[in-house]
């Protein structure tokens, strides 16, 4: 049986990379939930519209980039926590207006909750509001 350390990091790198719920999926329970307390997401409620969601952001900030500063795993409690900083430059087509050329370098938080070996819940932390100033979006 694979760990969900290592799930959790082969759906992070996919998630991060911007490779959508075709492949993020197969990490996660088909219904699996998301939630963040951050205004771009308000409306998001699953992973599958998560990982679709940063697909798009990756062409709106086509440098994106994610530095990984701590990954830890809770079995007590089934779950993996993952802390990095995502690094972008707004120079590509689409979102809120045309490219800015603006960068960011936001502070985030995954924790990923599993069952059965599988991502069943997604809890985003992330203050957006800051990293949509830098970008000049706000």
């Amino acid at each position: 049986m694979t760990s969900i350390t290592s799930v959790a990091e082969a759906f992070f790198q996919a998630c991060e990379a911007g490779k959508g719920w075709d492949v993020c999926r197969q990490y996660c329970t088909p219904d699996a939930t998301f939630s963040a307390q951050a205004e771009p997401l308000l409306e998001v409620k699953t992973l599958a519209q998560y990982t679709d969601w940063m697909k798009a952001m990756m062409t709106i900030l086509p440098d994106g980039r994610y530095e990984l500063k701590s990954f830890a795993t809770d079995e007590q409690r089934n779950n993996v926590a993952a802390y990095g900083v995502f690094h972008a430059t707004h120079t590509g087509e689409g979102g809120p207006m045309p490219p800015t050329g603006r960068s960011t370098s936001t502070d985030y938080v995954y924790v990923m909750q599993f069952a059965d070996g599988k991502i069943v819940h997604m809890t985003k932390i992330w203050h957006s509001w800051l990293a949509m100033k830098e970008l000049g979006w706000a």
